[in-house]
């Protein structure tokens, strides 16, 4: 499949689907406890989604049963909420998408419960810049592939962590997985070249040990073979037609963030 390249009309209803998104996951952020079931987390992205006039794109995907993924400590990524209580410094990491008029938004945070270990929390820092220093080098122009080098550069340089080798970005647009696939890895300089209109779900995932991963009996959850704890942070951020960057689920569409690595949004969907 060719990558779907967006118009600003579609961009802009793009940006509905994503702040819904990223007003989701802060709702999660200010709700989330120890002691609380997975599964509520799960009740509150599936009202909030309603409210907001969208439905989750994750629901039913290929059979996945529930609006968010929750994964917890060495369940990486695609943990299934239900019954599992959150306890005192778990790692916990949660993934979100909704349609709105038949356009897709995804995103994804991490985040400590209670007294968090410290190497735990460097590594969800890590992952999360990783993600902003792979989206501010995927500017027009750029080539597809300059977004992993940029991401595996920056955690390489923080620590020994594992980044994760079967799963990465994608396209996303009028479905929620789309060409091209991102890898968080690899050298600059190669793939598409990156044009207004493109829009990439961003989204490294990375762990305090192996990037070996296994997938549980419930064929989703994947989690760590050493068991280590794992971290998962996710944009979706387009290209603007001025060429210029803007980020559909973050609710400033990443000034601060890309403003703090010199790059200047786009003023085409604020």
């Amino acid at each position: 499949m060719p990558i779907q390249i967006k118009n600003l009309d579609q961009l802009q209803t793009m940006r509905r689907a994503g702040l819904l998104v990223g007003q989701t996951l802060e709702l999660l952020k200010t709700s989330i406890k120890v002691g609380m079931r997975t599964d509520a987390l799960d009740a509150i992205a599936e009202a909030n989604i309603k409210r907001g006039g969208g439905i989750s794109n994750f629901k039913g995907y290929r059979g996945f049963p529930a609006t968010i993924c929750v994964s917890v400590n060495d369940e990486v990524v695609h943990g299934i909420p239900g019954d599992r209580v959150l306890e005192d410094g778990d790692v916990v990491s949660i993934d979100c998408g909704a349609v709105i008029d038949g356009w897709h938004g995804d995103a994804a945070f991490s985040v400590g419960m209670g007294n968090v270990d410290p190497q735990d929390q460097k590594m969800m820092d890590v992952c999360e810049e990783s993600m902003w220093r792979g989206i501010a080098a995927g500017r027009s122009g750029g080539k597809l592939t300059d977004i992993g080098h940029a991401i595996e550069e920056y955690i390489k340089s923080q620590g020994k962590y594992g980044i994760l080798q079967e799963y990465g970005g994608h396209g996303i647009g009028t479905e929620m997985h789309q060409e091209p696939h991102v890898l968080n890895f690899g050298k600059k300089g190669l793939g598409p070249e990156i044009t207004p209109g493109f829009v990439l779900a961003i989204e490294p995932m990375i762990t305090r040990g192996t990037h070996k991963t296994k997938v549980l009996s419930d064929d989703w959850t994947v989690v760590s073979n050493d068991k280590s704890r794992g971290s998962h942070f996710e944009n979706s951020y387009c290209i603007a037609p001025d060429g210029k960057p803007f980020v559909l689920t973050a609710l400033d569409g990443g000034k601060a963030r890309l403003g703090a690595l010199g790059i200047e949004i786009s003023e085409l969907l604020a």
